[in-house]
């Protein structure tokens, strides 16, 4: 396998391979040339120098020296973590490529003389493909005589594009394609935005969800209060002072006896 600073031999005339040269910068010792126009790890410039030199700033400050723009005359080369700086590279064209919006062209076919239940099946499937962000191509098969008659199935695309207003717009008007007529509705929302927004009420979803699990069970036992069975026994002290109030006057008479 050749490496970045490798050379094929074409014609008889070595030639550095540009396919490696356009995958992957070249670092350290694959820089082949005799001086670089340095930037430090900071972003600092610190001017042309010889490579020797550059290389040795690299080696003292435990970087790696990277060719950033080999078009340059000279070229320019980096200080830099080259493992740290790949692996960030890395991640941010997975989450690019996470957030791309693929758009799909689905396709759906109707017949002339659709039976209303059909209708409402056939549209239930282009709402749920705009929902999820993808275009749909409607297409009418004219049969026998029916290609006379270009008109109905004009008003049939434009029903049904009326009926999915709220998610679609048409993005290619009903035209005729040989035996066929072809409309082309696009959504509202992007996939991307349509993915996200799913993705978000999903984890309302769960957060709610996981909200309300622990709760539950101690709302029973917070609504009883503690000192509720102190009420008979207060009850139950009251009746007994009643008792005691006609022992003083019974006292008295005896003493008046």
């Amino acid at each position: 396998m050749l490496d970045a600073g490798a050379f094929l031999v074409v014609g008889g005339r070595p030639v550095e391979s540009e396919e490696q040269h356009i995958s992957e910068p070249r670092i350290n010792d694959r820089i082949r040339v005799s001086e670089v126009r340095l930037v430090g790890p900071n972003g600092e410039q610190v001017g042309i120098v010889r490579v020797e030199d550059a290389l040795r700033l690299a080696q003292e400050a435990d970087l790696d020296l990277v060719e950033v723009a080999p078009d340059a005359r000279p070229p320019v080369c980096k200080l830099m973590d080259f493992g740290k700086f790949k692996y960030e590279a890395d991640m941010k064209a997975r989450e690019a490529r996470r957030n791309q919006a693929n758009t799909v062209l689905k396709e759906i076919r109707f017949r002339l003389k659709i039976d209303p239940h059909d209708y409402g099946t056939k549209k239930g499937h282009v709402e749920r493909f705009l929902k999820a962000g993808d275009k749909v191509k409607v297409m009418i098969m004219f049969r026998g005589r029916e290609q006379s008659r270009p008109e109905m199935g004009v008003r049939l695309l434009q029903r049904l594009a009326t009926d999915v207003a709220e998610l679609a717009t048409i993005e290619s008007m009903p035209k005729q394609d040989g035996r066929n007529m072809i409309m082309v509705l696009a959504p509202v929302k992007k996939k991307a935005e349509a993915k996200s927004e799913k993705r978000r009420a999903q984890a309302e979803a769960e957060a709610a969800k996981d909200a309300g699990r622990p709760d539950a069970p101690n709302a029973p036992e917070q609504a009883a209060p503690v000192p509720a069975p102190d009420a008979p026994a207060a009850a139950e002290s009251a009746p007994a002072a009643v008792p005691s109030a006609p022992a003083a006057p019974a006292e008295s008479d005896v003493a008046q006896a």
